[in-house]
C-alpha cells in the first residue's frame, strides 16, 4: 500500500477508498469513529489501552493502534481497516493465509493481526530494522521466524493461534522478501 494523503481532504479521513467527515468532536478515537459511526466492527476494541493490538489499522500503509489516535489526527490521510484490504478479486493473501492455516481461531485478534502483519512486510521491505535485527546499518533485513515474531510482539493473541499466525505470516511474505 501506499501512501496517498491527497486521496482525502483536510476536513476528512478516506477510510477504505471513501472520504468521512473528520469528527466535530476532537476527542473521538479513532477506533471509536470506525466501530461506533461508521460501523466497521472489524477493527478490535480490546483493551483500549494500546497494549493488545487488537485496534490496529493501516494510515498510510503504516500500522498503528487506533485506541490511542484521535481521529481528527488523521485528517486528509488514508485509513485502510481489515474490512479495505480485500477487493473485488477477493482476500487479501494474508487473509486467505489465516484461513489455510488456521491462524484466526477464536478471530478476535485476526483483524489486527492482519493488519499489523500487512504494515510489518512493509517495514522489512524498506528496512526498518527490529530488537532483533543483527545488523542495523544493512538495507537488507532477511525475514526470519525471529524477524516475524518481535515485529508482531505487540498483537497479542491468547486462544493458541500463534503458530498458524506466524505460518500465515511466512507463507504469505517470504517469497517477496527473496
Amino acid at each position: 500500500m501506499t501512501a496517498d494523503r491527497s486521496a482525502a481532504s483536510a476536513g476528512s479521513i478516506r477510510i477504505n477508498g471513501v472520504d468521512c467527515p473528520v469528527p466535530s468532536d476532537p476527542r473521538v478515537s479513532l477506533l471509536d469513529l470506525l466501530r461506533e459511526t461508521l460501523h466497521l466492527h472489524g477493527t478490535k476494541k480490546g483493551c483500549n489501552q494500546g497494549a493488545c493490538g487488537a485496534c490496529t489499522v493501516l494510515v498510510d500503509g503504516e500500522r498503528i493502534v487506533s485506541c490511542l489516535s484521535l481521529a481528527v489526527q488523521h485528517a486528509g490521510r488514508s485509513v485502510t481497516t481489515i474490512e479495505g484490504l480485500a477487493d473485488a478479486h477477493g482476500l487479501h493473501p494474508l487473509q486467505q493465509a489465516f484461513i489455510d492455516h488456521d491462524g484466526f481461531q477464536c478471530g478476535y485478534c485476526t483483524p489486527g493481526q492482519i493488519c499489523s502483519a500487512v504494515g510489518m512486510a512493509a517495514e522489512l521491505q524498506r528496512g526498518v530494522p527490529s530488537h532483533v535485527t543483527a545488523d542495523l546499518a544493512d538495507e537488507f533485513i532477511p525475514f526470519t521466524h525471529d524477524e516475524i515474531r518481535e515485529r508482531m510482539s505487540g498483537n497479542l493473541c491468547r486462544c493458541g493461534a500463534h503458530n498458524g499466525i506466524i505460518d500465515a505470516i511466512s507463507e504469505t511474505y517470504a517469497e517477496a522478501a527473496e
